[in-house]
């Protein structure tokens, strides 16, 4: 442990003394303009929502089938009371809720007003409000052909009323500053010893390879800690976004992820043998996936189908949705099971990559 210790504290002396910038090269505008060219795009399409028909009439089923003809909404399930809506809402699978009430056509013919309650998750709330546009449009239209006729639809946006923009980009951030800072700096700090020949060193030494690669990764663990610590502070006294879910629970899910950036630092460091490549790799390989694939800037959903698939292999992916859901909609464990299990799992191959891969005999 003695060994290990004074490890650690060398490796926080090269954190603290390293000020070197990072390297963009050529190909990283070439793969910005292909990702933002062909497949991204801020238009929401297909986006899941459930209809609540207390009604069952002809005006109600009138109106849900042009719901269904549009191209911007894919009606999941219908559901039979509002538990069922809530359930929805809380597992992620659905982003709106359309609820007829009772004697819908009956209001129409009689009353030439009735209402229809729009349910919206306005923890993402550029998708709340694009949504809410695109239904409020599609009742506008059903009303032009109903004169004099008037529906007006009840806007609600869920865990986010004031639609602020802060309950959506602290979760990306969280997600990117960890991703960049664990993988970037552990790959390079491994690599740099290959570079200046101190790995030769360490590996004949006493000390085992596998507490040479734990004394990398330790003080990037505690910083990384430190910087969760920040932006949670500053998201909730800066930003006045509470955290709505457990503090220990959201503490021991960043953990997990900082250590799959960790081993994902340490798997590119053994396959490199330079600060430029590695560096190369982590920016490439590391900041555009979190920022494009982790549904932080554009809805994974609206991509092709192979770049959702390669969307779950991205770490990032599963701790953004982490968050939001502790964060920003109070769940617990129960609600984050799968996500936590992904990069848990994630973690295990990253490791036995890596430590199969690791060389401990001179070259």
């Amino acid at each position: 442990m003695k060994q290990l210790y004074t490890f650690i504290r060398k490796e926080f002396a090269h954190v603290l003394r390293d000020r070197k910038t990072l390297l963009i090269l050529f190909g990283l505008p070439i793969v910005q303009i292909l990702i933002f060219g062909f497949a991204l795009t801020n238009e929401v399409r297909n986006a899941k929502i459930v209809i609540f028909d207390q009604a069952q009439d002809v005006a109600s089923q009138q109106l849900i089938s042009k719901i269904k003809a549009s191209r911007y909404f894919d009606i999941a399930y219908a559901v039979m009371d509002r538990a069922g809506i809530e359930a929805a809402f809380k597992k992620g699978d659905i982003r709106l809720a359309v609820i007829f009430p009772q004697g819908f056509n009956n209001d129409l013919l009689h009353a030439h007003h009735a209402q229809i309650q729009v349910i919206a998750d306005a923890a993402d709330p550029n998708t709340a409000t694009t949504l809410t546009s695109y239904i409020t449009s599609i009742i506008q239209d059903y009303t032009a052909t109903q004169e004099p006729y008037q529906i007006s639809p009840q806007i609600r946006f869920l865990y986010n009323p004031q639609l602020k923009g802060a309950p959506n980009f602290v979760p990306g951030v969280m997600s990117l500053v960890l991703m960049l800072v664990c993988v970037m700096m552990t790959a390079v700090s491994i690599v740099r010893e290959k570079e200046t020949g101190t790995m030769e060193v360490l590996l004949v030494s006493p000390f085992s390879p596998l507490m040479v690669i734990i004394s990398k990764a330790i003080p990037y663990l505690l910083l990384s800690l430190i910087n969760v610590t920040t932006i949670l502070l500053l998201s909730t006294f800066v930003l006045q976004l509470p955290i709505n879910g457990s503090i220990p629970l959201l503490f021991a899910e960043s953990t997990l992820f900082i250590i799959t950036c960790l081993t994902l630092g340490i798997f590119i460091s053994v396959k490199t043998n330079s600060q430029q490549v590695a560096m190369l790799i982590s920016l490439m390989g590391m900041m555009l996936p979190t920022i494009l694939f982790s549904g932080f800037m554009f809805p994974v959903e609206n991509m092709p189908l192979p770049l959702q698939l390669i969307s779950n292999v991205v770490p990032s992916k599963w701790y953004y949705n982490i968050v939001k859901a502790i964060m920003i909609k109070g769940l617990g464990f129960s609600a984050i099971w799968k996500e936590t299990l992904i990069l848990a799992g994630i973690t295990v191959v990253l490791l036995f990559v890596s430590f199969k891969s690791f060389k401990i005999r001179l070259s």
